[in-house]
């Protein structure tokens, strides 16, 4: 009896592709407009007194810096393809260092602003590349 449901719950078709549903929409500007938000977080909280509005706003800074990592590993890992990594050979560092700079160490455990620029400015290096590979 067991046997049976186990049986029919079993998928009988396989699907393969790189997310739930393979849309082909990428773009840096997620990433881009997560780490905009980072940055004005880190302004709000430098220019306030109140401790609640501080801990709100490094609550969302750390949201963000999350999603900022997440719209980045997709590009990279579901995007940019091998031909890519072999035309721009620094690729994979450029996503290192961004995914490092929006982590613990970078902009989620920090409210210096020049973290969040530095960030922007990698985030800026992966669009020029990624809107490269889209004229070829």
């Amino acid at each position: 009896m067991l046997s049976r449901i186990v049986n029919a719950l079993v998928p009988t078709v396989t699907a393969h592709a790189h997310c739930d549903l393979p849309c082909g929409v990428y773009d840096p500007a997620q990433a881009r407009l997560e780490a905009e938000s980072v940055k004005a977080c880190m302004q709000k909280y430098a220019a306030s007194d109140d401790v609640d509005f501080k801990t709100r706003a490094i609550t969302i800074k750390e949201e963000r810096s999350d999603l900022v990592k997440h719209h980045l590993w997709v590009l990279w890992t579901d995007y940019f393809k091998p031909p890519h990594f072999e035309k721009y050979p620094n690729l994979n560092t450029l996503f290192n260092e961004a995914t490092k700079l929006a982590g613990a160490g970078g902009t989620k455990g920090t409210v210096d602003v020049a973290v969040a620029d530095q960030l922007l400015g990698k985030i800026d290096e992966i669009s020029e590349i990624f809107w490269e590979t889209k004229k070829a």
